[in-house]
This record gives structure tokens, sequence and C-alpha cells, in this order.
């Protein structure tokens, strides 16, 4: 049944970069829903009006869009926010140490901390299963310790319960563009002070959790 499945999109905005040349913050955003999936039509209607504009997209890809794409975009997710619930986590990159910079151990703390807020507050008996689908990752190193840091959590934290990890190009999993919208209007507001998208989903952030918020040392 539909019901059985917890489904898991995550995306991320930043980069690693830990210098003054990167970007100020990392976020780790996770959208957690059930089918059916509602906004599908509304989007693939929007792709092909679109087309009949001239205006051609593989996929919806925030950073990338016009904002008049933009703007469609986020009204028709706004209109299908029932059963959805959006986590992330914000990091300050200036105050990870560089103990922590290293992908191996980036990512499997980032995930624990920000799979703690998922699991957090869900009706175990609701679901059988949770399938995890992230976008697809050109460096092995980066895909194994992303399924490390997933793997390790929710084994610890949902004992007894199945979980599958894909990794799909975003092209093809309208959730994974959905999850890069709401990943890319919470590291705007944080980023750049630019709230105006975020005030758009901001009812379905569940956390929002600045992860050195009480951090006092700077590394660079």
């Amino acid at each position: 049944m539909q019901s059985d499945f917890l489904y898991l999109f995550l995306d991320e905005g930043g980069n690693l970069d830990f210098s003054a040349n990167g970007t100020r913050f990392f976020t780790l955003t996770c959208l957690t829903k059930k089918r059916p999936f509602d906004a599908y039509k509304g989007l693939s209607d929007l792709k092909y009006d679109l087309i009949e504009q001239g205006i051609t997209l593989d996929r919806f890809h925030a950073t990338e869009d016009r904002q008049q794409v933009r703007n469609q975009v986020f009204e028709i997710i706004g209109r299908h926010l029932t059963g959805v619930r959006v986590d992330s986590i914000i990091v300050e990159k200036k105050k990870t140490g560089p103990s922590l910079r290293c992908v191996e151990k980036f990512y499997p703390m980032m995930l624990g901390c920000l799979l703690g807020y998922v699991i957090e507050g869900q009706d175990r008996s609701s679901f059988k299963e949770v399938i995890v689908i992230t976008d697809s990752l050109p460096l092995k190193k980066k895909e194994e310790a992303i399924k490390k840091g997933i793997k390790e959590n929710l084994g610890r934290r949902l004992p007894g319960v199945r979980y599958r990890i894909f990794h799909h190009e975003s092209k093809s999993n309208l959730d994974l563009q959905i999850v890069d919208y709401f990943n890319w209007a919470i590291y705007r507001k944080w980023n750049d002070g630019d709230a105006r998208s975020h005030d758009l989903i901001k009812s379905v952030i569940r956390t929002e959790f600045d992860i050195f918020r009480h951090g006092t040392k700077i590394w660079y």
C-alpha cells in the first residue's frame, strides 16, 4: 500500500570550499512525504506551458530558472503542501573545524543531525519502509559518505524498519526538483538575507537548525 512507504528527498546548497572564497553557509535539506505526490500534474503542465512559450527546460532548478519560472513553480508547490514536511541543517562554514571538513566526516555528522529531526515525531506505525532519494553524485567518495550517514542513522533510529537508498538524476524526479526549490529558499534566506521565497513555504518547514549557532571559534 502507498501509505506503507515514507519518502525522504535530500538536497544541499552552497559548497564545501572552507575558505573565504567559498559560500558562507552550507545547507542540507530533507523533504518528507508520502504518496500521492499531488504537485506532479501541475509541474508537468507548467513544463509544457513553458515549451509552448518557447522556454525549454529539462528540469526545474531554482538557481538556474528565470524568476518568472520560479514564481510559477513556487505557486504550484504552495498549493500542494498538505502532508509535506521540510527539515534543514544550516552550517556556518567558518565555524567548521578542520577535522570535520573532509566529506567522510562532514556528511555522516550533518546527516545524523538532520535525520534525527526528520525521524523525531514520526508515527513509526504509519510506515513499514523508508525510501531515501538523492541526486546522482559524480564523486564516489561523496556518495559513499552520504550512504554511510544515512545507513548509520536510519538503522539506529528506526530499528526493524527497512530502508533503501537511491541516487536519481534530478531531471528524472520531480520531488528532487521540489526539494531543490525548498533548499534554495532556505539557502537564500541564510546566505543572502533574501526571505521572499522562504516566506512562501515556511509553513511546512518543521526545523531549520543552525548547527554551530553556539560556536565561537572562527577558523578563517
